[in-house]
């Protein structure tokens, strides 16, 4: 059984859009940022044997703000910049889908596929379904605040200000 670290993507991987303290995707190629320290730190993770796997909600496609094309690209670039071994994408707007975070479902889907022991697993998000997905799968959590105008999570194993601090703790 291999360990894991799993990755949000919006406001970890790369820049949230912050619209008036809440975090959004981008709806735009120009508005993705990646972080300056996802490369190092996916890097540095490898260097510890992690599997590197993204986890992430994208309803604006079910919302028709943007295309799954558009999903997929951005996709493609992270991809390549960020060289992680898998990707699970829910794009439902429907919070009982087993597989859109709070849910663990991409976590359980990732387990099966890739013979992941979760108790020796990470997962690192922004926002408080993020930690209850990671709290449901029964990984270690971290919290990565980036000071959002929203209801933070009650219990994260860890909780961070940037992304590198996660040398830190591993």
């Amino acid at each position: 059984m291999r360990k894991c670290f799993f990755f949000d993507r919006d406001g970890v991987l790369n820049k949230s859009i912050v619209k008036k303290g809440k975090p959004y995707s981008p709806i735009k190629l120009s508005e993705l940022i990646i972080d300056e320290d996802a490369a190092d730190v996916i890097k540095y993770l490898r260097s510890k044997n992690f599997l590197i796997i993204v986890v992430t909600n994208q309803p604006d496609v079910k919302r028709k703000k943007v295309s799954k094309d558009f999903i997929i690209s951005i996709h493609k670039i992270l991809k390549k910049k960020l060289k992680y071994d898998d990707l699970y994408v829910c794009y439902e707007d429907n919070n009982n889908s087993f597989y859109r975070k709070p849910k663990p479902g991409m976590l359980f889907s990732a387990k099966k596929k890739w013979s992941i022991d979760l108790k020796r697993s990470f997962l690192i998000g922004d926002r408080s379904k993020d930690i209850k997905a990671g709290l449901s799968a029964r990984v270690r959590t971290i919290f990565l605040d980036n000071g959002y105008q929203e209801k933070k999570p009650m219990f994260s194993h860890y909780r961070i200000k940037k992304l590198k601090d996660i040398k830190k703790i591993i």
